[in-house]
């Protein structure tokens, strides 16, 4: 029985998103992150009995939501993997792509996930809980460069060198098991007036780091590109600008890295067209309704 998505996670930018994939009833469409549901139940109330749904979720939790429809298919694995499992399903080419990339609010209210600051319990963070390294792993074995450089890379820390020095220290006379273990060694190195949202980088680096996010994201976009039928929408949400600048970058230049790739004739290659030119962000009152959703932006574009 699938739970209401609203109970896993509240869909953000719901209308926005799905009528941007410009839909075709009896289409092929991927929702590469099932999570709560919630944008898959409004992809499939749009669709005849000829069109199909993907979606994917690399966690078990996410089960629990699958709609009972054959039009859908649930893919249990990263997104990162789209192409093969298109090809699994007989799929060559798709009319929309749809990805909602911020962590569901179901991780973060899960204490024992460890995704939060906000819950004691284990330092965790896999999205998929049968394989990868947890946060503590990471913590208590990577060597310092490495710990200071994922800090400033993922978290854009300041103070990440110093972070990953007090960490180095602080493990060599006891293992960092817990968050309240965690919080208790870095929580004086920030002020009381900032000590959330600098918690939150810290976090933030840590999640990205143990799900290989920009990878895995990398992949996925290039993976994108390909499936994507000529006139086919990709549509991203995203929360955190290493990820919407990688977004950003695919559908201004054609590739991640936002190298502008020129023919003989100087014409640019780049296999998408922008839809809207000006990122789409939440209404106030969608704010209101869902705080959450504060940071996100959405981008959407049109395969050439």
């Amino acid at each position: 029985m699938a739970n209401e998505g609203n109970i896993y996670h509240i869909p953000v930018l719901l209308k926005e998103s799905v009528d941007g994939m410009n839909m075709s009833p009896s289409g092929i469409y991927v929702d590469m992150t099932f999570g709560g549901g919630g944008h898959s139940k409004e992809i499939l109330s749009r669709l005849d009995e000829n069109g199909r749904l993907l979606g994917f979720d690399q966690d078990e939790d996410a089960e629990s939501n699958i709609p009972s429809d054959k039009r859908f298919i649930f893919v249990r694995s990263n997104f990162r993997y789209l192409h093969n499992f298109l090809r699994y399903h007989n799929i060559d080419k798709v009319d929309a792509i749809l990805a909602d990339l911020g962590v569901s609010s179901h991780h973060f209210d899960d204490s024992e996930r460890g995704f939060s600051f906000r819950f004691s319990g284990a330092l965790d963070m896999r999205m998929n809980k049968r394989s990868g390294i947890t946060a503590a792993e990471v913590i208590n074995n990577y060597d310092e460069e490495k710990l200071a450089d994922l800090f400033y890379l993922y978290g854009e820390l300041k103070n990440s060198r110093k972070l990953a020095s007090v960490i180095v220290m602080a493990r060599k006379s006891k293992t960092i098991e817990t968050i309240d273990d965690f919080l208790n060694l870095i929580k004086p190195l920030f002020g009381r007036e900032r000590e959330k949202k600098e918690l939150a980088k810290v976090f933030q680096a840590l999640r990205i780091e143990v799900n290989q996010e920009m990878e895995a994201l990398k992949e996925m976009l290039e993976a994108a590109t390909q499936s994507l039928k000529p006139g086919g929408r990709l549509v991203v949400i995203t929360y955190h600008s290493l990820e919407d600048r990688m977004v950003k970058n695919i559908m201004k230049a054609g590739n991640v890295e936002g190298k502008i790739v020129q023919d003989f004739f100087g014409k640019v290659q780049n296999s998408f067209k922008l839809v809207n030119n000006k990122v789409i962000v939440p209404a106030e009152d969608e704010i209101q309704r869902n705080p959450r959703s504060r940071s996100a932006k959405l981008r959407i574009a049109e395969k050439k």
